[in-house]
């Protein structure tokens, strides 16, 4: 059986080969390719697609990973700008699967341009399989994460520059939604791991088969503890927050209401830095990091809040485990991988009830959940965590517990398995 992967990003094997630097989140991709080795899927053969840059657009080889033939291919594409079509795809994609001819082709997520032209270029639908990450569209509705609207029509320097306020980052986020949507209407075949995406996709393509299988996560989050005693008390480590849609202006406005019961309170941020200060930091500043500023400014933050920038898996693990807790306060989530890495260290969450999370997360079980938008809940959660250490090593016991089973990496690998004899057997 010939299994084609249409990937967001470069595979390590590749990037090592030509001396790139390679995607921190990549490890899944190794972490797939070695669990299907250990299957024992001996007949399996598998070509790897993904972006590269312009100079190696028609990038293609073939390597030998411990045991198994992987051919690669790459393709250019503008992933700055990913709300815009680009047919030319569609050529190279042509070439790709009339080289390889597959018997299954399996896309990884809907958010970018090229899911759309492979849907497009595959002629028999039944052999495509699209895996649901993000929702695009639902998050383009809820993207202004109820902002004042004064702040979502404002524009700063950068944002005049760059044409990208946050109406033109919605504006974005729409018509990325809308290839979604194209994407969606002609495949076959679709995996998912939510309520929420499941309705989502019965909603936009019925006839497609709908097939349940859970994600693998980086291989790192399967190791390690999280334990109250070694913890940083009262620090909440917070994924990501330089989008409206992650809802850190929520994390923000709980804060008060933490500092009254704990005022060593600190939040620990990973990744891009919105609110930094200095000349490049105002030149640079969105209007969601001006008002993130307004924010800390307001509650008297200063000195609470360390941006860490990007961080590897190594590094974001070693955040989890030294953090009190997490908290996850986006108004959409499919099934945030920032919730599931905790839960598999047995981190205690908090998150925003929305999208797919409560089946990810049970309230009072194995994290607690707070209703979208309300800065009291949070804050309440947090502060009830941090109250009982009981608690919070009940709530992250459980949430490792019930996380090995749904990211278990050899029980996914052998769902995925089935899910593609399933396709590359049907007539």
């Amino acid at each position: 059986m010939r299994v084609l992967w249409l990937c967001n990003i470069m595979p390590p094997i590749v990037a090592e080969k030509l001396s790139l630097e390679s995607s921190v989140k990549e490890g899944w991709i190794t972490g797939m390719l070695n669990g299907i080795l250990s299957s024992g899927e001996s007949n399996m053969d598998l070509a790897i697609v993904f972006p590269i840059m312009e100079s190696l657009a028609q990038y293609h080889d073939v390597f030998v990973w411990n045991g198994m033939r992987v051919a690669c291919y790459g393709f250019c594409e503008d992933m700055i700008s990913p709300e815009k079509y680009q047919p030319a795809l569609e050529t190279r994609f042509e070439h790709i699967i009339n080289d390889y001819r597959p018997d299954v082709v399996h896309i990884f997520g809907t958010e970018y341009p090229h899911a759309l032209a492979m849907a497009k270029v595959v002629k028999d639908k039944k052999k495509l399989l699209v895996g649901m990450q993000g929702v695009i569209t639902h998050c383009a509705e809820e993207y202004q994460a109820e902002l004042p609207q004064n702040i979502v029509e404002r524009k700063t320097f950068r944002d005049y520059l760059k044409k990208d306020g946050i109406l033109d980052q919605q504006n974005k986020f729409t018509k990325r939604g809308r290839n979604e949507v194209r994407t969606l209407k002609l495949v076959g075949n679709v995996t998912g791991r939510t309520d929420f995406d499941k309705q989502f996709c019965k909603e936009i393509n019925s006839d497609a088969v709908y097939h349940a299988m859970n994600e693998t996560m980086r291989p790192c989050f399967y190791e390690g503890k999280w334990e109250v005693e070694n913890c940083k008390r009262h620090t909440i480590f917070f994924s990501q927050a330089d989008y409206p849609l992650k809802g850190f202006h929520f994390l923000l406005e709980a804060m008060p209401y933490i500092l009254e019961k704990y005022p060593d309170t600190k939040i620990v941020v990973a990744g891009n830095n919105i609110i930094r200060s200095g000349i490049m930091g105002a030149i640079k500043r969105p209007s969601y990091g001006k008002y993130l500023r307004s924010l800390k400014a307001r509650y008297g933050l200063n000195g609470k809040i360390q941006f860490l920038g990007r961080l590897s898996a190594e590094e974001m693990k070693q955040e989890y485990l030294k953090c009190h807790t997490t908290v996850c306060a986006s108004v959409l989530e499919n099934s945030p991988n920032s919730v599931a890495e905790a839960m598999l260290l047995g981190v205690p969450v908090v998150c925003a009830n929305v999208g797919g999370v409560p089946s990810m997360v049970k309230d009072g079980k194995d994290g607690l959940l707070f209703e979208k938008g309300n800065a009291n809940q949070l804050a309440e959660a947090v502060i009830k965590i941090w109250d009982e250490d009981s608690l919070a090593e009940k709530l992250g016991k459980a949430a490792q517990i019930r996380a090995k089973k749904t990211h278990d990496p050899e029980a996914n690998v052998k769902r995925l398995v089935e899910i593609y004899h399933a396709i590359g057997d049907s007539k």
